[in-house]
């Protein structure tokens, strides 16, 4: 078995797994309107750490001022999930992999480039920087898979963990909004002028948002209630470089691969967190690969309309999400819904439900047609 062990979530709603789940509850928004030319020369919707309290959060941990924005995130995140575990970092047996699309990719802009080596840029160096920091003994694996980074980091580690390579594994995921990022989806006109809608009639784009999060998963679990990793699956569709398969094939596979690999029954899964990035082609797809799978009864929402999509970091706080609704048994409403969008009839929660949820899938897909998900389950001591 591998085990979820510890977790914790930076965004726009708070610091902390609790702050975050705190603010799903109540229904609350990250995402406002940016109105900054650093960023892009027009106004955006996006959900944006607040840089002050980054830096108060992390001048408590570091007081070094070389770190850059991404990597304070990512450090204040493995360091709050760490101190909920007795995980020794500085072991042999524990690994860390990062997952991200851009990484330190701000370092480009002109007001940055004097700060930091040129090297800093390089995914590799984040890695180095991260595990460095920690004293890790091992090299950090640096994962960037397009949107679908965080969830394959999570299936890759728990494989490491299961063929012995490792006893723990820190997995840690982070982006931030900047110039490169906004202007590249811009390109694809692909962002709504308003906090985004998942799987809602009147979706018309996605809202980018930024922040990190972190699950730390081993082999041994001393909670009484412990949840598992039981099995996931990746799988391309090939169909064009950004938009997704119209028979959603390559998400169906990947999700059939999970099942499988998890030697459940269908019929056995709860709720299902989606990827739903509110955008045409991805909700349809993701509404005929639920349907093919015969999960189209079964509870599904998208966190995307409450922090935007944080890219590199959405399959890790996403998950943090999913499993603190199976410890607290109840569905979050997927914000920004209210009209039926998609044509498959797939069960988009409305309101809070309180519900007995043991079996949990997390879905995600990608540019380029890359899909993966994952399946966690309770388990009873």
């Amino acid at each position: 078995m591998v085990y979820f062990l510890s977790d914790n979530i930076i965004s726009s709603l708070g610091f902390s797994t609790n702050e975050n789940f705190q603010a799903l509850l109540a229904g609350q928004i990250g995402i406002r309107n940016i109105d900054d030319k650093k960023y892009y020369p027009d106004p955006f919707p996006a959900s944006i750490v607040d840089t002050d309290l980054l830096d108060q959060n992390f001048n408590l941990t570091e007081t070094s001022a070389n770190y850059t924005r991404l990597e304070k995130m990512l450090i204040l995140s493995i360091d709050d999930a760490l101190k909920k575990t007795d995980v020794d970092v500085q072991s042999k047996r524990t690994g860390i992999i990062i997952s991200t699309t851009k990484g330190n990719i701000d370092l480009l802009e002109p007001q940055h480039q004097n700060k930091f080596d040129k090297n800093r840029v390089l995914l590799w160096r984040l890695g180095e920087i991260i595990g460095n920091y920690f004293n890790n003994p091992n090299q950090t694996i640096v994962l960037s898979n397009a949107c679908i980074s965080g969830v394959l980091a999570l299936n890759i580690a728990a494989t490491l963990i299961k063929k012995g390579s490792f006893d723990n594994m820190i997995v840690t995921g982070g982006d931030i909004v900047s110039s490169f990022v906004v202007s590249g989806f811009m390109s694809f006109l692909s962002l709504s002028p308003k906090p985004c809608k998942p799987f809602d009639l009147e979706r018309d784009g996605l809202s980018l948002g930024e922040g990190a999060g972190t699950i730390i998963l081993g082999n041994q679990s001393q909670d009484p209630n412990k949840i598992a990793v039981m099995g996931g699956g990746s799988a391309n569709d090939a169909n064009h470089i950004s938009g997704p398969s119209r028979t959603g094939e390559g998400s169906f596979i990947a999700i059939k691969k999970a099942i499988s690999e998890s030697r459940i029954e269908p019929t056995s899964i709860d709720y299902i967190s989606a990827h739903g990035t509110a955008t045409d082609y991805n909700d349809e797809m993701e509404s005929i690969a639920i349907s093919r799978a015969g999960l189209e009864e079964v509870p599904v929402n998208s966190f995307k309309g409450n922090w935007g999509h944080t890219l590199g970091a959405a399959g890790i706080i996403e998950t943090v999400a999913m499993l603190q609704e199976m410890r607290e048994n109840i569905l979050i409403q997927s914000a920004g819904y209210s009209q039926h969008g998609v044509s498959k009839e797939i069960n988009v929660i409305r309101e809070n439900t309180k519900a007995d949820l043991n079996v949990c899938l997390k879905m995600a897909s990608g540019f380029g047609g890359s899909n993966a998900s994952l399946i966690a389950k309770k388990i009873k001591s």
